[in-house]
């Protein structure tokens, strides 16, 4: 069995800093890996992932500004590692949604995973492509896209390379895009209510300076309010694992969250507002607290500091019984193995008798 994954061409796998869609390919291929598959990584060239990596462009390019260039170069990228995949794959899995177009040129499965929030225009687009199997990361995103046949495989984590932290430094965290969508002024909110200082990690996009500059900047004192830039693994491990909790005020429906397992990991609880897939990540009392409001997230974080906690010990278990890379690869492996052999069945019908029969196409 041969499979390619194909990775947007921006941000190196795995990435070195922001990346959720890179980071689940990266642990996904060494999974495959690890498993005797044999698996090829679409990529750009500063990807490092331990597997064979394939790429059009060297350089990575993020982040990007949503110009014609960069859907031209996503596009000629996939259209490339597609063509190419085509001679010497049993299945493509694509993670963009260009990707599926391809998939009209190919006899090939297609497998693609849902990384994007609900957006209507995604939807319709997706179902020009009946043949393909979808796969979303969370039960709230597979109900809201109502894809036929579409299935839910939660992403999965690498806990070995997050350290476990027991003991808690006074303050709260918050990683992620600088974006009204996540919250990050709700999270400065929260930590001027409750007086427990606050640690922001995360990237500022072209996009968005105008909301860093008017609803955050303002409020980054270096010292109640910290503003640390991009957090690559190790700093993640810092940041995330000293603090009293992570915060997770988002506005939208979060299609997974990484981050929130990242925290959890570390044995941090993460206190969240409802939306999309929070209240499947975080369960309430075990792994941290899915809030209604500020408020409730004010007094959550206070009486957290007060002592009333959650065993970090509980926390990380929580993590390793439930967002395990080795169940996300063990479910990637099932569908793969569910789908090749049946593609090969449909191919020796359609071209008649095969001496050397259906189980050819599998490797």
């Amino acid at each position: 069995m041969r499979i390619a994954l194909i990775a947007p061409p921006f941000i190196p796998i795995p990435p070195p800093q922001y990346g959720g869609t890179e980071l689940f390919i990266a642990q996904l291929a060494v999974g495959l890996k690890e498993n005797g598959i044999d698996v090829v990584v679409y990529a750009n060239g500063e990807s490092t992932t331990p597997v064979e990596l394939r790429w059009l462009y060297e350089k990575s390019d993020w982040p990007i500004r949503g110009e014609v260039s960069d859907n031209m170069k996503d596009s000629n990228h996939t259209a490339w590692a597609v063509r190419d995949a085509m001679d010497s794959c049993d299945l493509i899995h694509v993670n963009n949604a260009s990707g599926l177009t391809f998939s009209r040129f190919s006899k090939l499965p297609f497998v693609y995973t849902l990384h994007h929030p609900l957006e209507p225009a995604l939807s319709e687009f997706y179902r020009f492509f009946p043949e393909a199997n979808f796969v979303c990361i969370s039960n709230h995103q597979c109900q809201a896209q109502k894809l036929p046949g579409a299935r839910v495989i939660h992403h999965g984590l690498d806990v070995s390379r997050y350290k476990l932290r027991k003991r808690k430094h006074d303050y709260l965290s918050f990683i992620g895009r600088i974006a009204p969508v996540k919250g990050t002024h709700l999270a400065i909110e929260v930590a001027k209510k409750s007086g427990i200082p606050l640690k922001i990690a995360g990237q500022v996009q072209p996009a968005f300076k105008d909301y860093f500059e008017a609803e955050i900047k303002p409020h980054i004192d270096g010292k109640f309010i910290e503003f640390i830039g991009e957090a690559d693994l190790a700093a993640k491990n810092e940041l995330l694992g000293n603090s009293l909790a992570m915060l997770f005020p988002i506005q939208w429906d979060e299609p997974f969250g990484f981050v929130m397992v990242e925290a959890m990991a570390c044995g941090t609880p993460v206190l969240a507002l409802p939306g999309g897939s929070v209240p499947e990540i975080v369960q309430d009392g075990i792994s941290g607290h899915v809030c209604k409001n500020v408020e409730e997230m004010v007094r959550r974080a206070s009486a957290m500091r007060d002592g009333d906690t959650i065993p970090p010990t509980i926390i990380r278990e929580f993590v390793e019984k439930n967002f395990s890379v080795k169940a996300m690869v063990s479910a990637y492996i099932d569908l793969y193995t569910r789908l090749i052999p049946l593609k090969a069945k449909k191919t020796a019908v359609a071209s008649g008798p095969s001496l050397s029969g259906p189980e050819s196409a599998v490797a």
